[in-house]
């Protein structure tokens, strides 16, 4: 919007030339995420805190988690806000990917949102059950699956890191797959939202690095030098990505142990999506696995511990996901958080070496 109405002025003041460029619209779209969330965040703590919207607690959960009911939650409506007006303002809305981006996200928070208003109203921690979120979430990702592979001319071939030759073709196949990586993030980030700020610390790493992914996706001369994908327009998702990362910050800055206030679903859901949409189009689908490093993580001990279980009546973790086992252990729960987000860390550099190392 900002960018529409600015950038044409460029012919009469030349300091208007300046939104021509990615790199200054993402630091823009971050610095205005950032100070929408600490504007709206109080606000929004004590109308969440009116309106009683306090988080439920598993009743099979730790029990140090007990003491957080009633916390508010559905906090992750902030970011999604923040997130909306920096990247509506900011970005070149004549860009599919953008609307695509948005149109994901969005989406997937208003399931988020229907399973934290039924937890509310139940006022216990059943929300939406499994398969009724599994069948929206694939419904939208379809969709989405479908626009970007047959509407927006994208091609169905997929990079396989470090390998600079080895992209097959899914074909028609890509929709499941594409499908897939947004439902798989989804649920991923959802399962790893468990303590405070844990889950956040993370989306923010993963953010910052698929804005890197997906300027250099959209730079052609860059993507021919690495020699990555080039997807002409990718470019554009770096300045939502990068106002992701700082609406994440400034959300943290409640969410910090003690919590002030959760994400709830709404946030959680809605953010791997984000992420999941931004890793298809900038054609770094497989390294989500690595830049998302914990999420997968958390994600892989609940699938571990649940076939374990079935197959062999046995645990392998205290309690899935993982962080509630290194709690049951006795780790502090500010040391588990930081502790996760320097993994987080380490994987984001790792997935960053495979524009080099191929």
């Amino acid at each position: 919007m900002l960018y529409a109405l600015l950038y044409p002025l460029h012919t009469t003041y030349s300091a208007f030339n300046v939104f021509r460029y990615i790199t200054f619209r993402t630091l823009l779209a971050a610095i205005m995420a950032l100070s929408v969330s600490f504007l709206f965040g109080p606000w929004l703590i004590a109308r969440l805190t009116a309106l009683q919207v306090g988080q439920q607690i598993r009743p099979d959960g730790p029990a140090s988690h007990q003491s957080k009911a009633g916390t508010p939650t559905m906090g992750g409506a902030l970011i999604l806000f923040s997130l909306t007006l920096a990247t509506l303002l900011l970005a070149d809305l004549a860009n599919p990917y953008v609307w695509l981006a948005l149109g994901v996200t969005l989406s997937f928070g208003l399931i988020g949102f229907a399973d934290d208003y039924r937890k509310l109203r139940r006022r216990n921690s059943r929300g939406l059950t499994g398969r009724q979120k599994l069948v929206l979430q694939f419904a939208i990702a379809t969709i989405a699956a479908f626009l970007l592979l047959y509407l927006s001319g994208f091609d169905s071939t997929v990079p396989v890191p470090f390998f600079k030759d080895v992209h097959p073709n899914l074909g028609w196949f890509y929709v499941p797959f594409a499908a897939l990586v947004m439902v798989g993030a989804s649920n991923a980030v959802n399962l790893t939202d468990g303590l405070d700020g844990l889950a956040i610390g993370p989306v923010m790493i993963t953010s910052v690095t698929y804005a890197i992914f997906t300027y250099v996706s959209g730079h052609v001369k860059i993507a021919e030098y690495l020699q990555v994908s080039y997807v002409a327009g990718a470019g554009e998702l770096a300045v939502f990505c990068g106002a992701l990362a700082a609406a994440g910050l400034g959300f943290l800055w409640f969410n910090a142990y003690p919590a002030q206030m959760f994400m709830g679903d709404v946030g959680s859901l809605s953010l791997g999506a984000a992420l999941g949409v931004v890793a298809l189009i900038s054609k770094q689908e497989i390294v989500l696995v690595l830049a998302g490093g914990v999420f997968v993580i958390e994600a892989t001990s609940v699938i571990f511990q649940v076939v374990s279980y079935k197959l062999r009546r046995k645990r392998i973790f205290r309690m899935a996901p993982l962080h509630h086992h290194f709690e049951l252990l006795g780790w502090p729960e500010p040391q588990i958080i930081v502790r996760f987000w320097i993994v987080s860390l380490i994987c984001a550099l790792g997935a960053l070496s495979t524009l080099k190392l191929r």
